[in-house]
């Protein structure tokens, strides 16, 4: 009887859970079973397994050849179990040392003739082959994304082969560099953008503090415009963000080229997405678009057309940042801290309060197209502004507004006051900041008390208010809240969409 073992991962969210792959060969009839509660796709394995050895000129013994993956009671998902079955089958052959074996863990998908394909999650992977004192077994063109753990041996194989040769002392794979930071490409710039001075300040405070914001107007009045030039204005991500992010685009199989996320996702699902799209789920629960826009921008255009289930399953993270995948066999949790961009027409013909081309049935239609959003929702988002159409006569009048990076350096710096006030351990922007922490002038305090008492608003409500105005005044650079700030910011909370302020 002859015995082998190596580690690999399954993942739990962005967690890789450690595996161990043993592998037994014993007299018997032959047989290849893999047993530890695998999915169909760990199943297959044996099957690749097989096809790979023979393309290298090996087989199988005429023996039972039994693996198990342990824990048992763990669920194995994904084809990454492709590569620790095959070395651990080649080294209970003895052709490859069992004693090096256990100095690493892998993942990796077989192709019929041998050869390395990329697989999801290698990121979090050599993350916790690190943590584990061991190396990092992977495909080549993942060898990149692997080495960005730092302080491990990576051996990054473009095939089964010349993973044995490497082993028998025949060559030697060299260790790959770090991949490197994704370039995201230019961004539209707030050069371009005429007119709209309130829905530009209001986006600019929103970037400020990183809260969500509910664009409403009709139809081409520059909306989705508006929401694609707010990346631009974002600061880079931090490298722990970085970090946390570029993990759940590993674990999504997103990371392009093993290079990691720098600048804050962008994420524009369609208005036809599902509850499991934007949330997470599916059969092996992925993970939705609100973790794919983790510590990034969420724009969901034409709001009250995505299916109601859906958006009210956005309140959770919206509130806790992360959001949990049931299923009967585990319940996985992923981060999803993102800064909802929202945007809609007042109604559903587009024109409420346009005289000349709003439908017979208003202002009832208003009022029944706003209502698919509820008051739960709509009570977490923070400013909600009218995006009134620019003339054409005007449009080629306007002066022009200022450029992306002179927003973007003043949003820089209301960011590093936000980093001031909290230090390493705090929250990182006002949307998240506790209320005992947002320092107000007395006549501000009381300002704000007496409009949360004549406007009726939630404990909620009240606190995302005093947010925003903790933004507005981080952007006049004032150490405390004024007046003007919660009047600014009331200002924007109570401007309803579809109504004449």
């Amino acid at each position: 009887m002859s015995l082998a073992r190596i580690r690999s991962f399954a993942f739990s969210g962005i967690k890789a859970n450690p595996v161990e792959v043993q592998v037994q060969i014993s007299p018997g009839l032959p047989a290849f079973l893999v047993v530890g509660l695998p999915d169909k796709a760990v199943g297959e394995a044996r099957e690749r397994v097989r096809a790979a050895l023979t393309a290298m000129g090996l087989s199988l013994p005429p023996k039972r050849v039994l693996i198990n993956l342990a824990p048992a009671d763990l669920l194995k998902e994904g084809s990454h179990f492709d590569l620790p079955i095959a070395l651990a089958v080649l080294a209970a052959m003895d052709v490859v040392p069992r004693e090096d074996l256990g100095e690493f863990a892998a993942l990796g998908e077989l192709s019929l003739d041998g050869t390395l394909n990329a697989v999801a999650g290698v990121l979090p992977a050599a993350i916790a082959a690190s943590a584990a004192e061991l190396g990092l077994i992977c495909p080549a063109s993942q060898g990149g994304e692997a080495a960005w753990a730092g302080g491990i041996q990576v051996l990054a194989a473009p095939d089964l082969l010349s993973l044995i040769n490497h082993f028998r002392g025949l060559q030697v794979l060299a260790p790959p560099d770090p991949a490197g930071v994704a370039d995201p490409g230019p961004m539209p710039d707030m050069l371009e953008v005429r007119g709209m001075e309130t829905a530009k300040r209001a986006l600019e405070i929103a970037a400020a503090g990183g809260h969500n914001l509910l664009l409403v107007g009709p139809p081409g009045a520059g909306k989705s415009m508006l929401a694609a030039r707010l990346p631009g204005l974002l600061p880079d991500l931090t490298p722990r963000e970085a970090l946390e992010v570029s993990m759940v685009h590993s674990v999504a199989g997103m990371l392009d080229g093993g290079r990691l996320v720098k600048r804050p996702p962008y994420r524009e699902p369609h208005h036809s997405a599902s509850q499991a799209a934007l949330t997470g789920g599916g059969t092996r629960a992925r993970p939705g678009e609100v973790s794919l826009a983790h510590r990034g921008v969420l724009f969901l255009d034409e709001l009250p057309e995505f299916p109601r289930a859906a958006l009210e399953a956005l309140r959770q993270p919206m509130e806790s940042g992360r959001t949990t995948v049931a299923r009967a066999m585990a319940h996985i949790t992923y981060p999803a801290r993102f800064q909802l961009i929202a945007a809609m027409n007042p109604c559903r013909c587009g024109y409420l309060s346009n005289a000349g081309r709003e439908c017979g049935r208003a202002p009832r239609c208003g009022e029944d197209y706003q209502n698919r959003i509820s008051g739960p929702l709509l009570d977490r988002i923070d400013l909600s502004v009218q995006v009134q159409p620019v003339a054409p006569a005007e449009l080629s009048r306007a002066p022009q507004g200022e450029t992306s990076a002179v927003v973007a350096a003043r949003i820089a710096a209301a960011r590093q006051m936000q980093r001031d006030r909290g230090g390493e351990a705090g929250p990182p922007t006002n949307a998240e900041a506790e209320p005992g922490g947002l320092a107000l002038q007395p006549d501000a305090r009381a300002l704000a008390e007496q409009a949360a008492d004549k406007l009726r608003l939630s404990p909620r409500g009240y606190t995302r208010t005093l947010r925003v105005a903790r933004s507005i005044a981080d952007l006049a650079g004032e150490p405390a809240i004024r007046r003007q700030d919660v009047a600014e910011a009331l200002a924007y909370r109570h401007r309803q969409p579809g109504r004449a302020v």
